[in-house]
């Protein structure tokens, strides 16, 4: 049986950008020769990429975790570091990208090519060219590169098609399925055959086309994780049309309208914009004896249940999988319908969310002080840990310009109001500092 994969949380990280330099000029005729170390190159971001040729997302099974690498270092002369190349990870079509933490939507990749970037890398860290100043013509100054974005990512795959065939087990998708098109999905007189979604691309005789998926059979309590339906209900979502397949001969010992009724109300608690898409009743096996009785009996019952008068009747197409009988006026139909149904945008609501809105928002607290068990005091915070990341303690000058950044941003203030004394032990991370009055 193929393998398939349809939801993978993966782990990816930008590249680093690379360190600044400190250097000086020492050509024999150049007096004074002023600073000269080059910029860090930027890191390399973590992009997915869509590739048509994939259908699952099998490739992460066993891989992942996604590592971009790091800019290069600045160098001496002036010369800047090679930015590094972004990594590209390819994911099939369809491919709905969330932040694993925040549940927030990155993208939806559905187009051949189209990129988007989930990781960003690093800028790369100035060198002591950058920090010259009248003031002080050789600083012996110069960061490190920005760490680059590391994030964890939910893939969620819905494949792409314009119909979607649904129903109960064994109710005919999957012999369907392999009529109108020249895909093979394994069939079987057994309950939960299809254990994946195939899909097939379908010619009509007119020459027009479309792609149907045969998705697995739901049952009561799908939405809600009994069966196999709560795995695969997603993939529903992209179609524009819905081929409501239902086995009219009753052999199972279901009444078809029953069946009908149970299918929707799946359908509608997984997802209420489901039932905003049209739907073909197709009314399968009626090459079965007590087929054209069930089939009278559900058309009377399905006309009662019609609430508007005004409403067009769900349109009824009996077919036989056998025979063959009545598969051409089902393709036409279903074709004539998918040209007059737009695309139902999946994420339209929560892309609205990101449009920008401009406005005073108070600014978060920029460090954490906490206290430890030995007494000693404890920095945190993601811009004063990202400082800290891009500060180079190799050189004196850089040291005392931290210093100064952290003064800056209130921290010595903050720690002297906690009660902090002088010759108290600071940690950021596993740097260790005296607190000094």
């Amino acid at each position: 049986m193929s393998m398939f994969l349809d939801q993978v949380t993966i782990d990816v990280k930008a590249g680093k950008g690379g360190d600044g330099m400190v250097a000086f000029r020492r050509e024999k005729y150049v007096p004074d020769g002023g600073p000269a170390g080059g910029d860090g190159g930027r890191g390399g971001n973590v992009v997915l990429i869509v590739d048509e040729g994939l259908r699952t997302l099998m490739d992460f099974r066993f891989n992942r975790h996604f590592k971009a690498q790091p800019g290069e270092n600045g160098m001496s002369k002036g010369m800047h570091g090679r930015g590094s190349e972004d990594l590209y990870v390819k994911v099939p079509q369809g491919t709905t990208v969330r932040d694993a933490e925040t549940g927030r939507l990155l993208g939806d990749l559905i187009e051949n090519g189209q990129t988007l970037v989930v990781a960003k890398g690093g800028r790369g860290g100035r060198g002591n060219i950058r920090f010259a100043s009248p003031r002080n013509p050789a600083p012996e100054i110069a960061e490190n590169g920005e760490p680059g974005q590391e994030r964890k990512i939910e893939l969620e795959l819905k494949v792409l098609a314009d119909v979607g065939l649904v129903g109960f087990p064994s109710v005919g998708k999957s012999t369907l399925l392999s009529i109108i098109s020249a895909a093979r999905p394994k069939i079987g007189a057994y309950h939960f055959t299809t254990l994946v979604p195939n899909l097939g691309m379908v010619n009509t005789k007119d020459g027009r086309s479309f792609v149907a998926a045969d998705l697995p059979g739901l049952i009561e309590g799908a939405s809600q994780g009994v069966g196999l339906g709560t795995q695969f209900l997603r993939h529903i979502e992209r179609t524009r049309v819905i081929l409501h397949v239902i086995d009219m001969s009753g052999m199972e010992g279901r009444d078809p309208y029953e069946d009908y009724l149970a299918i929707n109300h799946e359908l509608a608690s997984y997802n209420l914009r489901l039932m905003e898409r049209p739907q073909i009743i197709v009314a399968n096996k009626m090459d079965m004896p007590e087929a054209e009785e069930n089939l009278k009996v559900f058309k009377e019952k399905l006309a009662k249940e019609q609430n508007d008068e005004l409403d067009e009747p769900i349109p009824v197409f009996p077919i036989s999988g056998v025979t063959r009988k009545g598969i051409e006026a089902l393709l036409s139909a279903t074709a004539d319908l998918l040209e007059v149904t737009p695309e139902f945008l999946l994420y339209d609501e929560e892309i609205e969310e990101d449009v920008v809105h401009y406005g005073f928002t108070k600014d978060e607290q920029e460090f954490q002080i906490d206290r430890d068990d030995d007494a000693s005091w404890i920095l945190s915070g993601e811009k004063l840990e990202k400082l800290f990341k891009m500060t180079n303690f190799e050189h004196d000058e850089t040291i005392m310009r931290f210093a100064r950044q952290l003064r800056a941003m209130g921290v010595d203030e903050a720690l002297r109001a906690r009660g902090a004394k002088d010759g108290d032990i600071v940690r950021i991370g596993n740097f260790e500092f005296e607190f000094v009055e």
